[in-house]
């Protein structure tokens, strides 16, 4: 009785979230120019953080990349949203920001092409992610490599400030927790 229940809310989407609001729903283009699905992601716990290459936080790619090879074959990925919009901090193009990261921190997570995430033009994923309801806070998005800790469904479960090292406790629990 329990698989045909399961079944049937699989068939019918009982329980799952089918409102416009989940990470699902976006399609962003990867730091080689190619049309990425987020919803490729699903069943996969996702860390979403803003990167920029010449920041006082730009040595947190180490630590990204750790936290991705440690935890990757148990579902969890990071997807890295270069953006320029403190202080000039990520001039460059995709192809030299992939290239930086691969030459200086052997960045193998998946990293996507340039965007903004604030102010008048910025991109709908990142409207998204800081308007979301989570149990640390909403809003505008202060610096570079802010991180956002979404579930295997595709919602906003946490999110941590530039200062919260990747591999701190605190952003170790939350991923344990959600994997």
């Amino acid at each position: 009785m329990k698989i045909l229940t399961i079944l049937i809310t699989l068939i019918l989407g009982i329980g799952m979230n089918t409102t416009n609001d989940s990470i699902f729903n976006y399609t962003m283009k990867d730091i080689d120019g190619k049309e990425v699905s987020l919803e490729s992601y699903k069943g996969k716990v996702i860390l979403v953080v803003n990167v920029a290459s010449k920041c006082g936080y730009t040595p947190q790619y180490e630590g990204l990349q750790s936290l991705y090879e440690t935890y990757k074959d148990e579902g969890l990925v990071v997807l890295g949203f270069p953006a320029n919009n403190f202080k000039g901090q990520e001039p460059g193009s995709d192809e030299e920001i992939k290239q930086f990261c691969t030459l200086n921190y052997g960045v193998e997570f998946p990293m996507f092409s340039k965007v903004s995430v604030k102010g008048d033009d910025q991109d709908e994923l990142f409207k998204y992610l800081t308007q979301e309801q989570n149990p640390d806070f909403t809003g505008e998005i202060k610096w570079n490599f802010e991180k956002f800790l979404i579930n295997k469904e595709g919602d906003l479960i946490r999110r941590f400030r530039s200062n919260v090292e990747p591999e701190s406790n605190e952003i170790l629990d939350a991923v344990k927790s959600a994997l």
